[in-house]
């Protein structure tokens, strides 16, 4: 793509103030569809972009098609979920976790418990997303059927399945930002521990406080039999109906593409339905496309059983391809590098780089809907600096994570922000506050920062790094 020059660092700055004026105004004063606002801010950075461009929308439409190109492999995990939560359903897994979660997980315990679960199996298994899409809507019912509040429960789930997702050694997150800083991945995921370590204990601290006011939420003994009346009614439950969950984990563990994990375990749920739970087949193919329909004879597990499937996922899918687009557009013609490299040069102290980091990947999210391309475009604007404040690059990929890969689930049109409240069934705005680990962490870094903890220098031959 060929522009004819930079956009000024004035340009880049309108050219931003006016789209997060548009999608501020629309989404809290309007209260307007965001693929309305998405498309108006398209417009905004295409006419910005059409005085650079040296042969007008051609380049513009390269460089949305850049945008999207770069993240076709979360566009792949978008359909992949929608069919794995319609197969685990028609399974019986979905039923079979809530089933034993009604009888053994108490209110009290449910949110500090819920956490856990969610954290061990996003660093597991790599992906945030697997997570919510299997152990987060399997929680989601549990959580609704205990009278806890939904946007309290997603804000849980996503705490948990992010937390994985910057820490595990499989996720494409923590390798991605270690290479893009040139450090060792272990370097990387140990410098995270002195800031993510103390925000999890606060985030577990405070989802343990707050369980303690769900003791008394226990369901009436008459509700309690009637939902699992209509689950073992409804489906044949025993442990085998685990056995596709525990699939994508093993073949997750074994490092198996997560592509391949959940087709895998997606065939052994189909297989399932048909030959324990007698469905048909071509009722089991159809409801991979549009979700099942069943009637337990309760309204909550009625609406639970009956999502899933790839229609589920084209308002998330839509939204995403368009903040994407954007994304392609703003990055393809050097605004965001503009702006963040005017940002820089009056940054002065070592602590305030840290923060400049995070809040440019935080922008980034916001400009460009994925947190890939915000680690990936952070890298290659950051490395020089941390090096003239002879920073270690570890505290810079820690710092690209806490920006980029814990924000993207504050942002409703992200690809993790879209993808999460369409899985979860909470808006992204409702369940923010709840996601504690996604804001305590990057605030608690930054804290730390300006008071010299885990400031590690780069190492030289006679002296270690030190913080």
């Amino acid at each position: 793509m060929n522009t004819t020059h930079n956009p000024s660092f004035r340009q880049s700055l309108l050219t931003f103030a006016a789209i997060v004026t548009v999608i501020g105004v629309g989404l809290f004063y309007l209260q307007t569809s965001l693929h309305s606002l998405m498309l108006i801010c398209l417009l905004i950075a295409g006419v910005s972009a059409w005085r650079l461009s040296e042969d007008g929308f051609k380049s513009i439409r390269e460089a949305m098609n850049g945008g999207i190109q770069g993240a076709l492999s979360a566009i792949y995990i978008f359909i992949l979920i929608g069919v794995l939560i319609a197969a685990f359903i028609q399974s019986g897994t979905v039923a079979a976790l809530i089933y034993y979660g009604l009888e053994f997980v108490s209110p009290v315990v449910f949110l500090p418990a819920g956490l856990i679960l969610c954290s061990f199996m996003s660093v597991a298994t790599g992906t945030s997303w697997g997570t919510v899409g299997t152990a987060g809507v399997v929680l989601m019912g549990i959580g609704e059927a205990m009278g806890i509040p939904l946007p309290l429960v997603a804000g849980m789930v996503v705490s948990g399945a992010c937390f994985g997702d910057k820490m595990s050694p499989v996720s494409d997150t923590t390798n991605l930002a270690a290479m893009s800083s040139g450090t060792d991945l272990y370097s990387h995921i140990k410098s995270m521990l002195y800031t993510t370590g103390p925000a999890y204990l606060i985030t577990l601290a405070i989802f343990t406080f707050m369980g303690l006011g769900y003791m008394d939420n226990r369901l009436p003994q008459d509700e309690l039999s009637a939902m699992l009346a209509g689950i073992t009614n409804t489906y044949s439950i025993n442990l085998l109906c685990l056995l596709p969950f525990l699939v994508m984990l093993v073949m997750s563990l074994k490092k198996v593409s997560a592509e391949v994990a959940m087709m895998s375990a997606a065939v052994v749920a189909v297989v399932l339905a048909i030959v324990m739970q007698g469905a048909e087949f071509t009722s089991v193919l159809g409801s991979l496309y549009g979700g099942g329909s069943f009637e337990t004879g309760v309204p909550t597990l009625d609406k639970l059983f009956g999502r899933g499937g790839i229609s589920s996922m084209m308002w998330t899918l839509s939204l995403a391809l368009m903040a994407l687009a954007l994304g392609g557009i703003l990055s393809g013609f050097g605004f965001l590098r503009v702006l963040i490299a005017g940002i820089l040069s009056r940054v002065k102290r070592a602590a305030s780089l840290i923060a400049t980091t995070i809040l440019a990947c935080f922008v980034g999210n916001m400009s460009m809907g994925e947190a890939y391309m915000s680690i990936i475009l952070g890298g290659q604007l950051f490395g020089d600096a941390y090096d003239k404040h002879n920073i270690d690059r570890s505290v810079m990929s820690r710092s690209l994570e806490e920006g980029a890969t814990l924000t993207t689930a504050l942002i409703p049109w992200t690809t993790g922000g879209a993808f999460f409240a369409s899985t979860l069934g909470v808006e992204v705005l409702d369940y923010a506050p709840w996601a504690l680990l996604n804001w305590i962490n990057p605030l608690l870094s930054i804290g730390l920062a300006y008071i010299g903890v885990a400031m590690f220098r780069k190492k030289s031959p006679m002296q270690p790094a030190a913080a």
